[in-house]
């Protein structure tokens, strides 16, 4: 990690997010000086680390609107860019969505490194690049890469940027496929959309599909762990790692517990299917050799960072213990 005396702030897109938050508390404990930008339209103030505001700003902008955060990126020693639509099925309705937030937003991303000499991006890819894979554990040299949805070629078009901004322009690459990264501050995913079904309708609780979908959780602060060690270890021209856990949970198993956390009263209706709506990628686990030969390991299996975040939200929520 180049450390914010010797080369400069570090600027985060996506900063107030789930996410982009936890990264943000883990560079400012690292002692850099950090610079989000975000359009704060899933991120939130509440969610920024409390910093001095000489170590911690934030920057309100539309990233296809590059004048508008161009100062963020004077004098930076690197971008973490982890602004995106998060909504796989948002963009499938708008097909507009993905083009817009992810990959033109990526290229206006590394135009503003390549312009201001920013020497290195880190970049929140997904494990959805590799469409529905027939090899488990997924490696990062599985292919060829079929994206299911536009939010997945979202993904991989951007990677392909990044990958071309650093053969060409010398910005060293980090690209990250995560697995279903989950945590506080969520404001989508399965766990959200079972909560906000409950609150709704607390005696019935749809899944979408059959509930066999099984897939990867990673918790966010495992997740900011994998990313800052990749970057303090790993020094290749493009670096591609993958990160989740070495186990998996089904879907119905997770709406199991989301019901025990609201009384264990609501019955759980299937609407059937493989997929649980059109884009889904119903089996998901990552290979994550290549991480763990760094030295990288997940504290939480995907069973206990699913029951640690239902218990985070319910009592966010006011429920019962």
């Amino acid at each position: 990690m180049r450390a914010e005396g010797r080369n400069g702030p570090v600027v985060v897109t996506g900063g107030a997010g789930a996410i982009g938050s936890v990264l943000a508390a883990a560079l400012l404990a690292r002692g850099a000086t950090v610079r989000i930008i975000d359009n704060l339209s899933t991120g939130r103030r509440e969610h920024l680390p409390a910093a001095p505001s000489d170590r911690l700003s934030l920057t309100v902008a539309d990233l296809n609107a590059p004048a508008e955060y161009a100062d963020a990126f004077s004098g930076a020693s690197e971008v973490w860019h982890l602004a995106a639509n998060g909504d796989i099925r948002k963009g499938t309705l708008d097909t507009r969505v993905d083009l817009e937030q992810g990959t033109l937003a990526t290229y206006q991303v590394l135009e503003a490194a390549r312009r201001h000499d920013t020497p290195r991006i880190f970049f929140s890819s997904s494990s959805v690049v590799y469409g529905w894979p027939r090899t488990f554990p997924t490696p990062e040299e599985y292919g060829p890469l079929e994206p299911q949805s536009l939010y997945a070629a979202a993904k991989l078009s951007s990677e392909a940027l990044c990958c071309a901004y650093a053969h060409l322009y010398g910005i060293r690459a980090y690209l990250f496929r995560f697995a279903n990264i989950i945590g506080p501050h969520m404001t989508h995913g399965i766990l959200y959309d079972f909560f906000e079904k409950l609150r709704r309708d607390p005696a019935r609780l749809e899944v979408l599909g059959d509930g066999r979908q099984s897939k990867s959780y990673l918790r966010t602060e495992d997740c900011v762990d994998g990313m800052l060690l990749v970057g303090d270890k790993a020094s290749q021209p493009v670096n591609i790692y993958n990160l989740g856990c070495r186990d998996r949970i089904s879907a119905g198993e997770i709406a199991e517990r989301v019901v025990a956390a609201h009384g264990g009263h609501a019955r759980i209706e299937f609407t059937g299917g493989a997929r649980g709506w059109s884009g889904d990628v119903p089996e998901q686990l990552l290979a994550i050799d290549k991480a763990e030969a760094l030295g990288w390991r997940p504290r939480y299996t995907s069973a206990e960072a699913i029951t640690r975040t239902i218990g985070e939200i319910a009592k966010e929520r006011g429920l019962p213990a």
